[in-house]
């Protein structure tokens, strides 16, 4: 099967890889181009563990082609932080302890600051609504939804 050549924006960085046509986002970032942040939780577009976002649309990679992603602009995990210094999401992740195991943080992260770039002010019904295709196997999600809300304010300035 003839690879396809494939040019992005991967991070705000240009990338370029080869891939089949079958191979999806998820197995291009993980296995081609080494970003093991995205996780595998399902791999059916049901549990938001492997989400991104493509030209600032939150997406599962699990069921986005890698081909479909030329000319594209992607974000994953891995760029959220700048440098040593982490997003204020991941901030308060720690700080609230949302997290467990890691597998659905990097897809949570990612949904929650796609929520809070379309809306800096959510409501906790807002942010739980957004969040409902992220699951998570180890905790509840009241310490998540805390520290959403909690970034939210001190992105604000509040």
């Amino acid at each position: 099967m003839a690879k396809q050549h494939v040019t992005a924006t991967l991070n705000g960085n240009g990338v370029e890889f080869l891939c089949e046509t079958r191979q999806t986002l998820l197995e291009v970032l993980r296995d081609e181009l080494h970003l093991t942040g995205t996780k595998e939780g399902c791999g059916s577009g049901d549990c938001g563990a492997c989400s991104v976002t493509v030209d600032g649309r939150l997406i599962c990679s699990c069921l986005m082609l890698a081909v479909e992603a030329q000319g594209k602009s992607i974000q994953t995990i891995e760029g959220m932080a700048a440098g040593e210094n982490l997003h204020v999401l991941q901030r308060k992740f720690l700080e609230h302890a949302a997290l467990q195991c890691g597998i659905c943080t990097p897809g949570f992260l990612i949904a929650a600051r796609s929520l809070l770039e379309r809306n800096p002010d959510p409501t906790e019904e807002q942010v739980r609504y957004w969040l409902a295709g992220n699951l998570c196997r180890c905790t509840g999600y009241h310490k998540i939804v805390e520290a959403v809300l909690d970034a939210a304010t001190e992105m604000r300035g509040s």
